[in-house]
């Protein structure tokens, strides 16, 4: 491996800052079966049918049941990413307290207000808008409806709402230790990223991580990044270019890519799994569960912990404790699975190390919000 000597060196050098390594953030993001089974809600509510489940709510028995209801950005609830995990959180939430889940599938960017409306209309408890575009519409939602609770996944709040939560996550740390990773691992000493659009700051963080925490295990190493020409309707939905854009990276000698783009990123890690001698990072979940077709070259993901923050503050409006303003949620990174062998235990306990720094501050990502 080319430069592993400089890079030893600055692995001692983290691990003899930090002593013995910290605990890995390594467990997976939990699911649950649903409390109500998945369905999907076009133009008509009519579309959504739901079973009750038998469990005894206390004293929200009197008002029925928890009506949870879920609204992806544009692009499937199954989208094996980031709707994908925030519709396991309400699912979670609902078996969890005995209420009923349902969802609604955006078609176009122009359906966010009324699709948030379609929910109030059918007296939904708490809405989950996912995606930072949905942002101007749920604020606005929640300011005329002061009675519902709304949580805005990936929506920064500048104005607090007592009933509007925005579930956000550092991405730059989380990108900075699977690039850490990959700077470790590479042989060439070019690494790639395939991006969905950098009009989402999110995945802006994740990139400018990514780079960066290569560049601190690797300062040889070359990143290859290309973000999605499209909008906001289509950077996120086209497997096709993230394939293409992968094939280009593998072209130009980058062996470890990192797929960050819903749909257009999966295209990616399964287009770098088809091929021989390179590795691939998925994103937000552990895509070994969600993206089998990649494994053979899914090192790790880089995880926004969604499910589990999603489902939490669904259980904290539920007891009357919603929290307003930001909810920070917890990153890390995914087992190596059947990989793990690959990454030797000097570079596990050198990740922990990164990480227990990264949570100190002692380790800047590089990355500044604009």
């Amino acid at each position: 491996m080319k430069s592993f000597t400089k890079r030893f060196a600055v692995l001692l050098a983290v691990m003899a800052l930090f002593g013995t390594a910290c605990g890995s953030d390594d467990d997976p993001a939990p699911t649950t079966a649903a409390a109500a089974p998945a369905t999907t809600a076009g133009d008509d509510m009519s579309a959504m049918e739901t079973e009750e489940p038998d469990s005894d709510m206390g004293d929200m028995d009197d008002a029925g049941p928890l009506k949870i209801g879920l609204i992806t950005d544009v692009g499937k609830v199954d989208d094996k990413s980031f709707n994908q995990s925030a519709w396991e959180g309400a699912q979670q939430a609902a078996a969890s307290l005995g209420g009923e889940a349902n969802y609604i599938e955006t078609e176009e960017a122009k359906d966010y207000e009324n699709n948030i409306e379609l929910f109030i209309e059918d007296g939904v408890d708490v809405i989950i808008t996912v995606g930072f575009a949905l942002g101007d519409a749920t604020i606005a939602a929640a300011q005329a409806h002061p009675d519902i609770d709304f949580i805005g996944v990936d929506q920064f709040q500048a104005e607090p709402l007592p009933n509007l939560t925005g579930l956000i996550f550092p991405e730059d740390k989380s990108g900075f230790l699977a690039g850490a990773l990959a700077g470790l691992m590479t042989e060439t000493n070019i690494v790639g990223a395939v991006l969905g659009t950098d009009l989402v700051p999110p995945v802006v963080a994740f990139k400018e991580g990514w780079e960066n925490g290569a560049r601190y295990t690797n300062p040889q190493v070359e990143t290859i990044s290309t973000y999605h020409p499209g909008g906001l309707d289509i950077a996120f939905g086209d497997p096709d270019w993230g394939a293409a854009t992968a094939r280009q990276a593998l072209d130009q000698g980058a062996d470890i890519i990192f797929g960050a783009g819903g749909a257009t990123g999966n295209g990616a890690l399964i287009e770098i799994a088809s091929q021989e001698g390179a590795y691939c990072v998925g994103v937000d979940t552990d895509q070994w569960n969600t993206v089998p077709e990649a494994r053979a070259c899914l090192i790790t993901s880089a995880m926004k912990l969604i499910t589990p923050g999603v489902a939490e503050l669904i259980e904290a409006s539920a007891a009357g404790a919603f929290p307003g303003g930001n909810h920070l949620g917890d990153v890390g990174l995914a087992p190596f699975h059947d990989h793990d062998s690959a990454v030797s235990g000097d570079y596990k306990a050198s990740l922990d190390a990164i990480k227990a720094a990264l949570d100190a501050g002692q380790i800047s990502t590089g990355y500044s919000p604009g």
